[in-house]
């Protein structure tokens, strides 16, 4: 074939119409007229609302979806948040309730040890702190342990009170450890006194085996007690300080065949949930709260005061002092017969036979004794 009879123009699959640089040109000289023609004269916001009223169906179709997802996420999301926050706040509710009854706890112990403490300085004898321990395992007694021992200087018979009143008595001391017997045990007796008539009784611990009380014993019927008297220590024991608090009259019970009444009182102290307890010193064994005045100057006040009485009952005696008695002087009665005369006085004179003795003034015996001579 020869060469000039080919076709060298392109065929119609590759003809492609305007080049790109027209087409470039000409859409950038439309877009800044679209541009400066929505800007001063707003022609393409009809175009703009048309277009998205048009396209809205098709957003929320497409948006949906991506909603639903997000919104499932976001719930899981929130689940798990209020879960953990629900958790947190449980176990800062749990805290917050500990902190609350340990508040209420030391509150009420608080309470407990200034009531203590005033009831310690109310006493006149010295006492030592001790908490309780635990009950004691016999359940024919009412007995506790507390934590303060014979190191401690805890004696047997010791008086035990808490902040309502007495509580029993120290009945058995160990190293470490001391036994309390409750002022309700059967085996337990208080004197104590009535504080609105002054009549004096023995409380003992009611022998009810599920009683905890305590009967005021050998009463007369018609004495003059009365329910709600209080009931204190009245102090002639030598063991219990006058003017504790022990009971308080409950029911009074007096029956025609019988000469005594039965007085059921309940004790003031918390017999059943002490806590911390104040062991005193026995009043026989507590030592003395002030010091005697020296002895010089009362005696010196004495005796001056002394003198001067004498001096106005016996003139005679006062002419003269008592000579003071040296160290190794015998003593007034072996010697008095020797000194017959007083100090100062004129002996007697010789006489001859037969003459009449001269009389010698001599004071009197009491004088004599007090004066003797050196």
């Amino acid at each position: 074939m020869p060469l000039g009879t080919l076709d060298r123009s392109a065929p119609p699959l590759f003809n492609q119409g305007p080049s790109a640089l027209s087409r470039f040109v000409f859409c950038s000289a439309l877009a800044v007229f679209l541009m400066v023609a929505d800007a001063r004269f707003d022609v393409v916001a009809p175009v703009r609302t048309a277009l998205g009223t048009l396209l809205f169906p098709l957003q929320w179709a497409v948006l949906k979806p991506v909603q639903w997802v997000s919104a499932t996420n976001r719930q899981f999301e929130d689940l798990a948040t209020a879960q953990r926050n629900e958790a947190e706040a449980r176990r800062r509710l749990v805290l917050q309730s500990e902190r609350a009854s340990q508040a209420d706890a030391l509150a009420r112990e608080n309470a407990r040890l200034r009531n203590l403490l005033e009831l310690r300085q109310n006493a006149p004898t010295p006492g030592r702190a001790a908490e309780v321990l635990y009950d004691a395992a016999d359940p024919y007694t009412r007995k506790v342990v507390i934590d303060q021992g014979q190191v401690h200087g805890i004696a047997a018979g010791s008086p035990v009170i808490d902040e309502q009143g007495v509580l029993g008595q120290v009945t058995r001391v160990m190293a470490f450890s001391s036994e309390v017997t409750l002022v309700i045990d059967r085996d337990l007796s208080i004197p104590v006194q009535n504080t609105r008539t002054g009549a004096r009784s023995v409380a003992f611990g009611d022998a009810g085996p599920h009683s905890a009380g305590m009967e005021l014993r050998f009463t007369a019927a018609n004495a003059d007690v009365r329910e709600g008297d209080l009931l204190s220590t009245s102090g002639v024991d030598g063991v219990y300080p006058a003017g504790l608090p022990v009971a308080r009259v409950d029911r009074i019970d007096r029956r025609a065949d019988s000469a005594f009444a039965r007085i059921h009182c309940v004790p003031l102290a918390r017999v059943g949930a002490a806590r911390y307890v104040m062991v005193l010193t026995p009043v026989g064994e507590a030592p003395p709260t002030s010091r005697p005045a020296p002895a010089s100057a009362g005696a010196a006040t004495d005796g001056r005061k002394a003198e001067r009485s004498n001096r106005k009952a016996d003139p005679a005696a006062a002419v003269l002092p008592a000579p003071a008695v040296r160290p190794g002087a015998a003593s007034p009665k072996t010697s008095a017969p020797a000194a017959s005369t007083t100090r100062g006085a004129a002996p007697a004179p010789s006489t001859a036979p037969g003459a009449a003795a001269q009389p010698i003034n001599r004071r009197p015996a009491s004088t004599e004794q007090t004066g003797a001579a050196r």
